[in-house]
């Protein structure tokens, strides 16, 4: 195996927490579809992951893989929704877009969501809670156990990943 984890017996943690892990996420999602999924996306992460161990134990750590998962899924949805409804704001009594622009749209949101996934958790949740929430950096930096000079860091972070996604790693962001 090429990855970090050849140490791992993947095929072994699969066939004996994939039906758990499964029915964990179903509790959670209410769907079957979506819980096999979210199954296949954790597994698929602790394959793409640098960690060159077998956790000691499986099952919290897939939960809390899972779990991540589902919460990075909840955020690019609340994006997608976020969207939807600024553009229906601002284009009030204009036409609908088309399929193609919202397509584009959400693609374009991905992107960022993809950079901004590059950051750490700590820069992101800073940038998240600015942009998205208003919060103020005193609260950000309470929450997070930071200085408000170091949200203000993670938060030009999260700046320079969204020019840098929306108009290429050659544009000088300095």
């Amino acid at each position: 195996m090429a990855s970090g984890m050849a140490t791992i017996d993947m095929e072994g943690l699969y066939s004996g927490h994939g039906d758990w892990l499964r029915g964990w996420l179903r509790r959670y999602t209410r769907c079957s579809d979506r819980a096999a999924d979210l199954a296949q996306d954790t597994f698929c992460k602790l394959i793409e992951s640098p960690v060159s161990g077998a956790p000691h134990n499986p099952r919290p750590y897939l939960a809390t893989v899972a779990r991540r998962l589902m919460i990075d899924q909840a955020r690019r949805m609340e994006v997608e929704r976020t969207f939807l409804e600024a553009h229906a704001a601002l284009m009030a009594g204009a036409a609908a877009p088309c399929p193609e622009r919202i397509a584009a749209a959400i693609g374009e949101l991905n992107i960022v969501v993809r950079a901004l996934e590059t950051l750490s958790e700590r820069a992101r949740r800073a940038f998240l809670r600015a942009r998205l929430d208003g919060a103020p950096h005193a609260e950000i930096a309470a929450e997070l156990g930071v200085s408000k000079s170091m949200v203000k860091q993670y938060v030009a972070k999260g700046y320079a990943c969204c020019y840098a996604a929306a108009y290429g790693a050659g544009h000088d962001i300095g």
